[in-house]
Formats: structure tokens, C-alpha cells, sequence
């Protein structure tokens, strides 16, 4: 079966489509395995993404794990945006799989150690940082939802006023975002990791409990998400 794996990179023009993941399993195991010139079935891209509000020009991105990739899609896709200010910080408890920099400028609320940064992001002119408990020189240590909340501790109100959190990566950093989104009041949409079978809502057997306004639900991440409100999935 197919395994559901989200688009880092992509350019229409040129035909391609890039993917960040780990081989852990037999499915993703043999996927590695291809070759240049193979031939591999795909089906997509499927469901909705994020959509930013266009009335709050700063965007926090935060990724974690294999939910780094829609992060680093979003920030290209925003970059060429003048409207747009973002913020991206990363965590991992494994290498980053990026060429890294380190900052020489610091950013408000950040201890000053924390420098590393993915030198793609910075080349676009987005300011980045790294979280990780894992030791790595620059980066934050600890979880990235509380190097995201150092950086919104310093804000004043008239700049939280501007500020929409973005997130994907396991549930239980989700729900840290979620958290972290209630507590600031500051809208936030989160991609929901989830194992898919059919891939087009047939099956149901990537469903989630989401509150709707007629009550709780069961909704499917292929279709109806991944993207979906915090406030929705991980209601007070």
C-alpha cells in the first residue's frame, strides 16, 4: 500500500516533486531502494493545506520531526510574499537532514546561544532556529513549542495583535502548539500526522475527533484535513 508522505519542494515548471523522510518500516524501506529512473505509484497531492490569514502578516511556523517538510514548503511558498513576515523554528532529536549556519544577529526572546539556523531559510531572507534535546551545538535545549514561546513572551500586544501560529509533527507537540495558541489568543492551524489507507476518504481509517459547530466529530485526515483549526482538535 501507499504511504502518505508530504511534498517539501516542488516546482511545476521543471516537473518535480521532493520528499523528506525516514526508512523506518518495510513500505518507506523499499521506497528508499529506488532508483534514479524507477518508476513509483503516487496519489496526490490530496486534502487541503494550510492557509494563513491574510489579516495577520506574521506567521510562526513550527515543525517537528517528519513534520518539518510542509513547514519548509510553506516558507518557500510564503518567501516571495512582501506582506509576509515569518518566523520558523524547527525541532528533532536526530540530525537535521539541512545545511545549517549559524546567526550572527540575535532574535528577540531567544537565548543568545541558540544560532543555528537552515541556511536555505536565511538565504531567502526568513529568519530560522533549531530545538533539540538531542545536544546539538546552536540549537535549543529543550522542545521547540518552548523555544516558540520564549520568542512571543517578549512581544507586545500590538505585535501578538499580528501573529498566526502555523504547525506540524507528532500529537503531543500539536497539542503543545494548541496550548500555546490559547494562551497568547492567537489563531492556529496544525497538520495532523495520521496513517492513511485509501488516501481518498473511503475507507475511514484516518478519522480524528474534531469539534464542529454541530457537535463533536469524526473527520478524515486525507480529505478533510490534515490541516485542520487547533482549537478544533484539541478543544478546552
Amino acid at each position: 500500500m501507499r504511504r502518505p508522505l508530504s511534498i517539501m519542494r516542488a516546482n511545476a515548471d521543471e516537473g518535480w516533486l521532493e520528499f523528506l523522510y525516514k526508512p523506518v518500516g518495510a513500505g518507506l524501506a523499499h521506497l528508499a531502494r529506488r532508483s534514479v529512473g524507477d518508476r513509483v505509484s503516487l496519489l496526490g497531492p490530496i486534502g487541503r493545506g494550510f492557509e494563513p490569514d491574510p489579516e495577520r502578516s506574521t506567521v510562526l511556523a513550527i515543525g517537528g520531526g517528519v513534520g518539518i517538510p510542509p513547514i519548509y514548503f510553506l516558507a518557500e511558498k510564503l518567501k516571495d510574499r512582501s506582506a509576509s513576515k515569518l518566523l520558523v523554528l524547527m525541532g528533532s532529536e536526530v540530525p537535521f537532514p539541512f545545511k545549517l549556519g549559524e546567526s550572527s544577529s540575535g532574535l528577540e526572546g531567544i537565548p543568545s546561544d541558540v544560532s543555528a539556523h537552515v541556511a536555505d531559510l536565511e538565504a531567502w531572507g526568513i529568519s530560522s532556529r533549531l530545538a533539540s534535546n538531542a545536544g546539538y551545538a546552536g540549537c535549543y535545549e529543550g522542545v521547540v513549542t518552548e523555544l516558540a514561546r520564549c520568542w512571543l513572551a517578549v512581544l507586545p500586544p500590538e505585535r501578538l495583535e499580528d501573529v498566526q501560529i502555523v504547525s506540524c509533527g507528532p500529537m503531543p507537540m500539536l497539542a503543545a502548539a494548541a496550548t500555546l495558541a490559547r494562551d497568547y489568543g492567537l489563531p492556529c492551524q496544525i497538520a495532523v500526522e495520521e496513517y492513511m489507507a485509501c488516501g481518498v476518504g473511503g475507507c475511514a481509517g484516518c478519522t480524528i475527533l474534531v469539534r464542529t459547530a454541530a457537535g463533536p466529530a469524526m473527520k478524515r485526515v486525507c480529505v478533510d484535513g490534515p490541516v485542520f483549526e487547533a482549537r478544533d482538535v484539541f478543544p478546552l
